[in-house]
């Protein structure tokens, strides 16, 4: 698709992270950007302060004039498959005869004509592809890039390239929900994990497994995949190399340590050592993101100096693993994590880095869905706390299941300490309590409660 033909691209779904980084490029591009969702968040204030019009009514009259009087043939609509069948905005678009693409669709558009690095997975893949960003950024390559979350170097979730001398790079987070990765060519892929999620829209895990299968298989010719050791992709006839932190891999982390409350590594493959890695990033699951990132940017020639310089000056991503405070008596993270698995990694990391103190979890699921398939993985990993805060689950895209509750998870937690709790109370519960280190978890608007937490506990240290 020719996007010079649009005057006005029109966004369904305007405040998701990945909608947000497409507006944004179309912003910066020189088209009249603007569109809907369903509430105000920092990120759509943003959009709005960067001179998107953005609106939060299902109304066809709020669309305005540049895209109602402008004619089909000047408007793209893209939207998101969060958004339901019965969205009057998107019907009257169909209704209209309006050119309409899901969001996926227009990113494969986008990167079809640059060396695209794609990274795609359960878990990791925000991390993994803001650091290998950050690397070719810092090493001076003509590198864009469209993440699923705000990196902290940049302050934004869209990076683009500023040389036109060279060949052009894009880094992309492939997303899986609705097989939206599907729509992507990368030249490099990387998949960082395959655990089971989003069974609302895959029916069952082997489908959902078979569609990360079909992602590895969409490279371009001569493409290369890098994926975790252990995933079920071995058999797949592709020029692929395996990472781990253990054992044998194409890629391996070794000699990890933890020094000044950062961790240090190794990275080898068959022909190069590179010594004492350090980064921000805690976790040996960070520093499997960061051998994935290593793995990349070698490929692509980036020297051993700009790699450790890069990774060592890597922020990390708004919402992941993310101080909010630091000093000797308290601590407080904010994680994005809303999977068994991200919890565990979070929550172990949290272990590992203050051992012996007493951690205090703030958590909202997320999905219905999500808390029935996983509500006895998530009482384990959330047993891992020393104190549970449980919220009421945020139910996104989702109408309410019957018999669908945080209680179920609530009810398997092995945690002598541990209350149900709205939103409204969470700062009453942390005041009948002692604050050591403190977490709030969840990918929902739990992030509605950092800055008051975080008010609270710095009257603490």
């Amino acid at each position: 698709m020719n996007f010079s033909q649009f005057k006005n691209i029109y966004f369904i779904g305007i405040g998701g992270i990945g909608m947000s980084a497409i507006a944004r490029y179309f912003n910066a591009t020189g088209k009249f950007v603007s569109g809907y969702d369903k509430s105000s968040t920092v990120l759509t204030d943003e959009l709005i302060d960067e001179g998107i019009e953005v609106h939060f009514t299902d109304d066809i009259n709020r669309i305005g004039d540049a895209v109602l009087k402008g004619g089909i043939d000047s408007s793209l609509i893209i939207y998101t498959p969060a958004i339901p069948s019965t969205h009057k905005e998107l019907n009257y678009f169909l209704s209209q005869g309006f050119t309409i693409k899901k969001r996926s669709e227009v990113l494969g558009m986008i990167t079809e004509n640059t060396f695209t690095i794609a990274v795609a997975g359960t878990h990791g893949k925000t991390t993994t592809s803001s650091m290998i960003a950050h690397i070719l950024k810092f090493s001076g390559y003509n590198c864009s890039a469209f993440l699923g979350g705000i990196a902290k170097n940049y302050n934004t979730n869209l990076l683009l390239g500023q040389s036109k001398t060279n060949e052009n790079y894009t880094v992309v987070e492939a997303d899986e929900y609705d097989r939206s990765f599907l729509s992507l060519r990368p030249n490099i892929s990387v998949i960082t994990s395959m655990d089971a999620d989003h069974l609302d829209i895959y029916g069952s895990e082997n489908y959902m497994i078979e569609s990360y299968r079909m992602f590895a298989l969409n490279l371009q010719p001569e493409g290369k995949l890098i994926y975790k050791k252990g995933l079920p992709l071995t058999d797949l006839l592709l020029s692929k190399s395996s990472y781990d932190v253990k054992g044998n891999a194409d890629y391996l982390g070794e000699n990890i340590r933890i020094g000044e409350h950062r961790y240090h590594f190794d990275w080898k493959n068959s022909t190069t050592i590179i010594n004492d890695i350090s980064t921000d990033m805690p976790g040996l699951h960070n520093v499997e993101n960061a051998v994935a990132a290593i793995a990349v940017a070698r490929m692509l020639s980036v020297s051993e100096e700009n790699i450790k310089k890069a990774l060592s000056s890597y922020l990390g991503v708004r919402r992941r693993f993310d101080y909010q405070l630091r000093t000797p008596k308290v601590v407080y993270i904010d994680d994005y994590a809303h999977h068994p698995e991200e919890l565990r990694a979070c929550i172990s990391s949290v272990r590992e880095l203050y051992p012996g103190r007493k951690i205090t979890g703030i958590f909202q699921p997320h999905l219905f869905t999500r808390t029935r398939d996983f509500a006895e993985g998530f009482a384990n990993s959330l047993s891992m706390l020393n104190t549970l805060i449980l919220l009421d689950i945020y139910p996104a895209r989702e109408k309410p299941l019957p018999g669908i509750t945080s209680e179920i998870i609530f009810n398997k937690v092995n945690v002598a300490d541990k209350v149900l709790c709205s939103k409204e109370n969470v700062l009453g519960e942390l005041q009948k309590r002692e604050c050591d280190v403190v977490l709030t978890l969840g990918a929902g608007d739990i992030d509605q409660l950092v800055k008051p937490v975080l008010d609270y506990l710095i009257q603490l240290k």
